[in-house]
């Protein structure tokens, strides 16, 4: 990006937001902070009106506004990605407000940007089985962003995986996550005195309270992140798995704890951390890895079992 380019892009960055700081633009553009300096003070000299503030960062004067946006054929297409993944990723609110917003963007476009979308609309597509459920319609995403804004004290009825029942808590929001293509809610759980994962498209109800926690610090969500981590470092699984069949695990081998591996003859060793065998036994069967389990002997009893039952299962057939 050239110089001029990246001075109007700066501009339109210090419009985005209440008070931008100098590090924020410098990552975006991967130059040093003199540069940042020096940037600024060339848009101060051709009239911009840039406020700064020690500490916090630069800001636009509330008089001063830039005139419409114009986007590129890549940054149009762009949206329609969002477009496509707010569909299948969020509830019917957030929908139709990314809708609604949608519309008065392209409301702006050029012809050509326009004509540019119309093509791409029906060969892009995302595909998320959580939205057949209807609960997935009303995830309260709105409701929890404000309550986040706000540090407001949620009321929600809670369908655990567990409980034959489903129970009233009052939580303290910390933030949203989507991860395994679900939402979820991390607060501090009132009733268990703890910080808990709720799933969204389990919650039943959810009321905002009076109740405000504002002067109480919680963790950010990376944070909590590591701080509720079932995964240690320790390995306490360790498989071979012939080489030729190595790509069939390469994705989903984090998801279930791993931690390094070794090339050992025709062979990997890999290990894991990973305290729920079960889960961990059933997806080295169904990942057609022929993985062979050297520890532990419980893991490997497991698999024995599962195997046993589907020889037994089949032996009628046969």
């Amino acid at each position: 990006m050239n110089r001029t380019d990246r001075l109007s892009a700066i501009l339109i960055q210090l419009q985005s937001k209440r008070v931008v700081r100098a590090q924020e633009i410098a990552d975006r553009f991967e130059i040093s902070l003199r540069t940042v300096y020096r940037d600024i003070r060339s848009l101060e000299e051709a009239g911009i009106p840039i406020c700064a503030e020690a500490g916090l960062g630069y800001y636009l004067m509330d008089h001063y506004h830039l005139p419409p946006v114009m986007f590129t054929n890549e940054e149009a297409a762009a949206l329609l990605f969002g477009e496509k993944l707010i569909e299948k990723m969020s509830d019917e609110k957030i929908k139709k407000d990314f809708c609604s917003a949608l519309f008065k963007i392209k409301a702006i476009l050029k012809p050509g940007e326009k004509d540019h979308l119309e093509k791409l609309h029906d060969r892009i597509a995302v595909f998320n089985m959580n939205t057949m459920s209807e609960r997935f319609n009303q995830l309260y995403l709105n409701e929890i962003q404000q309550a986040l804004v706000n540090k407001q004290v949620l009321e929600i009825e809670y369908e655990s995986k567990y409980a034959e029942e489903a129970m009233c808590r009052k939580v303290e929001p910390i933030g949203l996550c989507n991860y395994s293509s679900r939402w979820h809610l991390f607060a501090w759980c009132q009733l268990r005195q703890d910080y808990r994962d709720f799933r969204l498209d389990r919650i039943l109800s959810l009321r905002p309270t009076d109740e405000y926690f504002k002067g109480k610090q919680h963790p950010s969500i990376k944070e909590y992140m590591q701080m509720t981590n079932p995964i240690s470092n320790v390995a306490n699984i360790t498989v071979l798995i012939p080489k030729k069949r190595m790509k069939l695990i390469e994705d989903s081998k984090y998801w279930y704890g791993f931690l390094s591996e070794e090339e050992v003859g025709g062979n990997i060793r890999m290990q894991f951390s990973n305290d729920e065998l079960h889960g961990f036994a059933s997806w080295l069967l169904n990942s057609g890895s022929h993985a062979q389990v050297e520890k532990p002997t419980e893991l490997r009893q497991i698999i024995q079992g599962y195997v046993k039952d589907m020889v037994e299962n089949y032996r009628e057939l046969l």
